[in-house]
């Protein structure tokens, strides 16, 4: 074989093993296609299926009902977590904890609701959280006494009923 056969070899299979990585990381953020190991969506048994709208805009900040779901300010709107959702940062369980972003590390708080409406908010300076001041936290980006959350905390933006559909889901983690 000689050396222009050798580079051509070796240039095809570059490309090829090139377009499969663009492949995987394609089908990676597709929401409801999952890859184990790869994703932070579940996993397992009827894995990419969502038991409820609230799990999967958690999981991925798409509604079953097609309705726009975006995020302004935070890390979304520094471009620094590519596609966002709330799993993202939060985890699979809603407990939080350091988050690594770019430069940065930030420690993510548990956003499971039994912590959020507790008597007793580990670490929080503020009211127990209620329903409506969820709300508040996902949409406008505010604690339950008025201050402002963390910056790196995307403002979402859902239709009532998604919204809805989230707190029932955090309910449940």
């Amino acid at each position: 074989m000689n050396t222009t056969t050798r580079w051509f070899l070796i240039l095809g299979a570059a490309v090829a093993v090139g377009l499969v990585g663009v492949c995987l990381v394609a089908i990676c953020v597709i929401p409801g296609i999952v890859i184990p190991g790869l994703t932070g969506y579940p996993t397992g048994p009827g894995a990419g299926t969502f038991t409820s709208n609230g799990q999967r805009i958690y999981f991925t900040a798409t509604s079953a009902r097609g309705t726009p779901i975006t995020a302004s300010g935070g890390s979304a709107g520094m471009g620094m977590m590519g596609r966002l959702a709330c799993a993202t940062c939060h985890g699979a369980d809603g407990r939080g904890g350091p988050v690594r972003m770019m430069m940065y590390s930030v420690d993510v708080p548990d956003i499971r609701h039994q912590t959020l409406t507790s008597e007793d908010p580990a670490g929080m300076e503020h009211a127990p959280y209620t329903d409506e001041t969820i709300k508040q936290a996902i949409t406008q980006g505010v604690e339950p006494n008025g201050q402002s959350l963390d910056p790196f905390m995307p403002r979402w933006s859902m239709s009532e009923q998604d919204l809805n559909d989230l707190l029932a889901f955090l309910k449940t983690l």
